[in-house]
């Protein structure tokens, strides 16, 4: 009987369209993860509490969700079905039937599916960034801010299509503002170590400090 712990054996198992690539990515991306999370432990008693790790450990799986859900929509055909069907193409289109606002069915309509992978391209490109950023802690508020605008664009987008809860995407641009307001990048991830490198001064270190 399928439970998360088999569902997750059989996502490590499964092959894309893309072949085992895209798996084995995520599988170092995990990896990486540990070892930033256990170095910054390790090395910064102030990384030691159970608010970091819980803070890790939510953006960690946060983030195998954003890149979960970017396998499937991946270019050129940004579905992972063999035949080309369903896929981003067609949750475009029941935006288009079911967006919350009219104006917000009209843009997606008129002016993102005739150009569909020029935007596509943007969608994949951002969630593979998404996913990146909170499960490595890199320019996680940076991360958090597209992940919210994304959230909230499903939310909108798919608010009135039957049998999905609105609620679901709500909650995830609660969770991706937190990694925005919050600096979740700093509990165990790569921004603790850009943080604790910068100091105040030039227009650079003032933007790795915002992103981080």
């Amino acid at each position: 009987m399928p439970n998360p712990f088999y569902d997750f054996m059989q996502f490590l198992q499964k092959s894309t369209l893309h072949g085992r690539f895209p798996i084995y990515a995520f599988v170092l991306l995990l990896i990486a993860s540990f070892v930033i999370a256990l170095f910054n432990f390790t090395r910064n008693a102030e990384q030691r509490t159970m608010e970091k790790s819980f803070t890790w450990l939510a953006r960690l799986f946060v983030g195998g969700m954003w890149y979960q859900q970017m396998l499937w929509k991946m270019p050129p055909t940004f579905t992972d079905s063999p035949d080309g069907s369903g896929g981003l193409r067609y949750w475009m289109g029941e935006m288009v039937q079911y967006a919350a606002f009219k104006q917000h069915a009209t843009l997606v309509n008129d002016l993102m599916l005739p150009h569909f992978k020029a935007f596509a391209f943007q969608v994949w490109a951002g969630e593979t960034f998404i996913a990146v950023s909170l499960m490595l802690g890199l320019f996680t508020r940076l991360g958090g801010l597209l992940g919210t605008l994304m959230a909230m664009n499903l939310w909108l987008g798919l608010y009135n299509r039957p049998n999905e809860w609105p609620w679901t995407y709500f909650f995830l641009i609660l969770l991706n503002g937190f990694f925005l307001f919050l600096r979740a990048g700093r509990a165990l991830g790569i921004d603790a170590l850009l943080a604790a490198k910068s100091t105040s001064g030039g227009i650079v270190r003032r933007v790795i400090s915002w992103i981080t």
